[in-house]
């Protein structure tokens, strides 16, 4: 039987923050917080910057879209940038989600994004997010909560109930995925379950809460799963899983190089906000960057935008081995076998020869295996915020990820040694000197 080589201690640090990320939210306060243990400053869009070369900053926007930079000490000519997004598939609360049936206070619920729906029946749900609310003082402030333990579940109807059930049935997420939540509970237990819930984990007694974004959240760990450790699974690798990797490869890069991580929220929805892909988040930043370290104006920074490359991960569909005939039998990309290049002639994806070439060759002097998936021909293609960035800034882009099985799923599966594999490769495009 052949083994897989051993977890390294990023496989460990991975699993942890795929835990404490449950939202977009805690997926950029986690890594500010090791952006910031790592000597990097954080910038507030509303001020004035002051930006040196070498100068290693991040910026927040929404708390729930990130970008992380360093500048080179040499002039700044070209960027090397790695996208990913912070946002996944699931289910939200609605404004006001009390309802009540047969004796039980339910939670009304938007589904977010193309989430898989069957996998949510069953799960122990956690609630985490970000609540607006007003102090006792007047003051408004924001806080992030997460309940931890399990507070709802969505029970199956039981087959005896429901004999086609197997034969296929559609899921109205209306009508038939309210969690259950509270026994016998009245209108206004939420709000104060919330209030409670602010006090226990801020310290902040009797705070009015105005408004909030809550998720579901399956309260099972991230766990290696196979004989030898193949496998890791978890809610959210889709995409929080090359957020990972791209903090971990930007400060692994040796500062040579100007480098920017940029992690956006909303791709799931579409990108179309202040924070995503569509929106000028990237682009106000790296105009304030080009201003005071770059060559100014209108043409220096067109100048570093066709300088620069920029390579997208957002994770790709693995071959499923119950479930070979739904990818083209040239394009099948293995778990464990390596980062995978995506391509789509309609440009769903924006990889070129021309960036797909340069991929290629990160791989050769990484020693790391590159794999490509193409989608069938009858099939659709998602996408990515890969053409998206390239449209908004006409930065050169290739979409790469880490192949993965159940994407959108409330839990998902990827390889344990491909991450690792990739931020080996980005580290080396982080740190190299030719971009063609």
């Amino acid at each position: 039987m052949r083994m897989m080589m051993p977890l390294n201690d990023s496989s460990d640090s991975l699993l942890d923050f795929l835990e404490r990320s449950p939202t977009p939210w805690h997926a950029t306060a986690n890594m500010a917080e090791r952006l910031e243990t790592a000597g990097f400053r954080r910038l507030e869009e509303m001020r004035s910057w002051q930006l040196s070369p070498g100068d290693r900053i991040y910026v927040t926007r929404n708390d729930s879209s990130l970008i992380a930079c360093r500048l080179p000490e040499s002039p700044l000519t070209a960027l090397r940038l790695v996208g990913a997004h912070t946002d996944s598939p699931g289910l939200r609360l609605k404004p006001n989600p009390e309802q009540t049936s047969a004796g039980w206070l339910q939670l009304g619920v938007e589904v977010y994004g193309g989430a898989l729906l069957a996998p949510w029946f069953d799960r122990d749900l956690a609630l985490a997010g970000r609540v607006h609310m007003r102090k006792p003082s007047g003051e408004i402030a924001s806080v992030l909560l997460d309940t931890r333990r399990p507070v709802a579940i969505i029970p199956s109807l039981a087959i005896h109930l429901d004999r086609e059930v197997n034969n296929g049935r559609a899921i109205n997420p209306q009508t038939q995925m309210a969690p259950v939540f509270m026994q016998y509970g009245q209108e206004g237990d939420f709000e104060r379950l919330l209030k409670g819930w602010i006090e226990e984990q801020h310290a902040i007694k009797d705070a009015t809460p105005l408004s909030f974004e809550l998720a579901l959240y399956d309260t099972q760990p991230p766990a290696r799963v196979g004989v030898a450790g193949e496998l890791i699974a978890s809610a959210r690798l889709d995409n929080l899983l090359s957020c990972f990797i791209g903090l971990e490869a930007l400060l692994a890069s040796d500062r040579s190089q100007g480098a920017l991580l940029v992690a956006n929220d909303h791709e799931e929805v579409g990108s179309a906000s202040a924070g995503g892909a569509q929106g000028p988040f990237l682009s106000d930043v790296l105009r304030r960057i080009n201003a005071q370290v770059g060559e100014s104006g209108e043409e220096g920074f067109v100048r570093l935008i066709q300088s620069s490359r920029l390579i997208s991960c957002d994770n790709a569909h693995a071959l499923h081995p119950n479930f070979t005939d739904k990818h083209d039998a040239q394009h099948g990309p293995a778990i464990n076998g390596g980062p995978v290049i995506k391509v789509n002639a309609n440009q769903r994806y924006a990889t070129t020869s021309a960036t797909a070439a340069m991929f290629s060759e990160l791989c050769r002097e990484a020693d790391v295996p590159v794999q490509r998936f193409v989608t069938r021909a009858d099939m659709a293609c998602g996408s990515t915020i890969g053409p998206i960035t390239a449209a908004e800034l006409g930065v050169p882009t290739l979409d790469v990820g880490i192949p993965q099985w159940g994407m959108h799923s409330i839990r998902e599966t990827a390889g344990s040694q491909d991450a690792e594999q990739l931020i080996r490769v980005l580290t080396l495009f982080f740190n190299r000197a030719r971009l063609d």
